[in-house]
């Protein structure tokens, strides 16, 4: 029987019945110090791979928190396979897009440069940190990963031969993003998908041409309006779940 969390937290190890979990320092101090958890209290934890479960604080100090798995109350689930891949923007945007894209169901995010890419420097770990904290907030059994930061030329020029590219052109010239997607057909529809989303400026022309000219681009359009970068990604991620996806 599924009893309410007091808290929920992702952990890096794999899960199986009655099994002792040593947190580390940081959960561990949010256990104890910050949600002021002692011994006995429930808490639920998930790993990406063997569903969400129930533990117990089987020992609760202010430095160490140990938890014993006790039964597993959901399994894990197929998520959609599906990658965002965007130009850097200004810190506090950069944590929203890795927040919300978590909240939506992306499965791997990926920092591209371009031409007109006005951030040079991207704190993955950050990103990541981010990620976890989404997934253990919004319930989602698994946290998408953080690619490094790439070229788009080099990005493109090794881009896996399956995966389909839902290009967000921001010259507004596109197909409607929902009747292009609905459109594709089952080969295209049932395989993995990547979202590319521009840096403020846009992408230049040359890029442009080299991302249309790609033999998995779909192109599309986001609607009548210029979105900053962080909306466009959001809006695009809930037009191709809304399409493609697993709404």
């Amino acid at each position: 029987m599924r009893v309410n969390s007091k808290a929920r937290l992702y952990v890096d190890t794999a899960l199986v019945e009655n099994q002792p979990i040593v947190l580390d320092r940081d959960q561990s101090h949010y256990l104890a110090n910050v949600m002021r958890l002692k011994a006995g209290e429930i808490v639920a934890v998930f790993n990406g791979r063997d569903g969400e479960w129930q533990t117990e604080i089987a020992e609760a100090t202010k430095r160490q928190v140990t938890l014993l798995t006790l039964d597993q109350v959901r399994k894990q689930q197929a998520e959609p396979n599906l990658w965002l891949v965007f130009a850097p923007i200004k810190k506090a945007r950069l944590d929203f897009i890795a927040q919300k894209a978590t909240e939506l169901g992306v499965s791997h995010m990926v920092p591209v440069m371009t031409r007109r890419t006005i951030v040079d420097r991207v704190k993955t770990e950050r990103m990541a940190a981010n990620a976890i904290e989404a997934a253990e907030q919004c319930e989602r059994l698994s946290v998408p990963t953080v690619g490094d930061v790439i070229k788009l030329d080099k990005l493109l020029a090794q881009w896996p031969p399956e995966r389909n590219i839902m290009f967000c052109d921001e010259d507004l010239t596109g197909t409607s993003a929902h009747a292009a997607l609905s459109a594709c057909g089952q080969k295209l529809s049932s395989g993995p998908w990547a979202i590319l989303i521009g840096p403020e400026g846009g992408f230049d022309d040359h890029e442009r041409t080299l991302i249309r000219n790609h033999p998995m681009c779909v192109t599309v359009s986001l609607g009548s309006r210029i979105l900053r970068a962080d909306t466009a990604a959001m809006a695009a991620i809930s037009l191709w779940q809304s399409a493609l996806g697993d709404w």
